[in-house]
């Protein structure tokens, strides 16, 4: 019998470019194919679209899927996605372009080829490409993420891609019990470390909210505009949150896809009147005004790289009575890493102190240490067992940790590494 082969072309060792090629025989697939989202965008290695027979899509987010269009400058590879992830991505990658175009191979062309070829997977439908079966499940990490369920060569191959098991205001948390498998290539963006309990962090998170707010004050939510936004939303309203709250940015545009394919969401109607008891910003004139209110804005970008998030940081990050809350992961060198680290920020091409209260709630949609560790435990059989999309030192650390507690065969791969199941 012929071997399943796995190859990292990205995401190894690393948190960005995600992108693994699945082979057996007569068939190769991709499962995801992202970017490196830095100054100029990194992509993963490359693999010859002749070679490849389909791609298979397991969230939007750019680390993921921002290369993909690169299959269709002179192609039309089958997409393989569920309906909320497909129209996501379409979001995402045409803002990349729109911002990243002068470094991009491809154009909006692309894209919209990209978007013919996709092919729509319901969660739990078993599809079939040359003689690979597989299965998209839910990963928990942000509307339409997926576990990736391969079959092929006699063997089973699970992809965790970003996942989440805990079940938050706006999603349900992924199950890891699945039947036997021979291998599972699992993610550890935060395999050393502990998130706050949910409950506990919402909590901290409303009280801190209102008491600015009841205060006079105006906080600032930087938020990604796809997940965050919508989560941060569910969180206020759930909690019965008394004051202005508005939204501003791509969030728009992601929040219309998600209302429409409610069946990937915990609560449809929780984040139904979440978006409909916020303002929506209507332009500059509105937005200026909205800054000098004592209220929630939610904006994006989540780590102040762009967006109307600036502006707003420019007016109220200046007076101490307000705040700037981040409720995301901030990557080195990202205006909100400086502005968690140092209280300072790029304010009109100059670099100002911050007077406004900084906070920061880990509302993370990924799993934390103590649920990667719960979620290895539960896995069915004795896979091989490969460490990704993490820093280095996570990934050695969650091996270390596989092996010795679990006895599992592990392995923290670098990119270009080969291996057969």
């Amino acid at each position: 019998m012929s071997q399943l082969q796995i190859r990292f072309l990205g995401g190894a060792r690393e948190v960005g470019r995600s992108a693994i090629a699945v082979k057996t025989e007569n068939t190769q697939v991709l499962l995801d194919y992202g970017v490196m989202l830095d100054r100029t965008p990194g992509f993963p290695m490359h693999i010859p679209p002749r070679e490849v027979d389909a791609i298979i899509l397991s969230h939007s987010h750019l680390d993921h899927s921002g290369a993909i269009p690169f299959f269709y400058i002179h192609g039309k590879k089958p997409l393989y996605t569920n309906k909320m992830s497909a129209e996501l991505n379409q979001l995402l990658i045409s803002d990349f372009i729109h911002l990243s175009s002068y470094y991009l191979p491809f154009e909006y062309l692309e894209l919209k080829s990209m978007m013919k070829n996709s092919k729509h997977v319901d969660y739990g439908v078993e599809q079939t490409i040359g003689d690979i079966k597989f299965q998209l499940l839910n990963a928990g990490h942000i509307p339409g993420s997926a576990q990736i369920l391969i079959e092929a060569e006699g063997k089973k191959l699970l992809y965790t891609g970003d996942f989440n098991t805990e079940d938050t205001k706006l999603l349900k948390g992924a199950k890891m019990k699945h039947d036997d498998l021979d291998a599972v290539i699992i993610e550890s963006t935060y395999a050393n470390d502990e998130h706050t309990e949910r409950s506990e962090l919402e909590k901290k998170f409303i009280a801190e909210t209102t008491d600015i707010v009841e205060r006079g004050g105006t906080v600032l939510v930087p938020a990604f505009g796809v997940g965050r936004s919508q989560e941060i939303a569910c969180v206020l309203t759930a909690h019965h949150f008394e004051y202005p709250i508005t939204i501003d940015g791509m969030i728009r545009g992601a929040n219309t896809i998600m209302m429409n394919h409610g069946q990937f969401l915990r609560d449809p109607k929780l984040l139904k009147d979440a978006l409909y008891s916020a303002h929506w910003i209507e332009g500059w004139r509105d937005r200026r005004k909205t800054a000098k209110k004592p209220g929630v804005i939610i904006s994006t970008a989540g780590m102040l790289k762009g967006g109307p998030s600036t502006f707003y940081i420019s007016k109220i990050g200046k007076n101490v009575h307000n705040a700037v809350f981040l409720v995301s992961y901030q990557i080195q060198g990202t205006p909100g890493r400086q502005l968690l680290d140092k209280g300072i920020c790029v304010i009109d091409g100059k670099m100002r102190k911050i007077t406004a209260h900084v906070g920061h709630f880990d509302f993370s949609s990924h799993c934390g240490a103590n649920e990667l560790k719960e979620a290895v435990k539960e896995l069915h059989g004795t896979p091989k067992t490969y460490v990704v999309h993490g820093a280095e030192r996570n990934c050695e650390l969650f091996v270390k940790w596989i092996k010795k507690e679990l006895g599992l065969k592990a392995k923290a791969p670098r990119t270009g590494d080969t291996f057969k199941i």
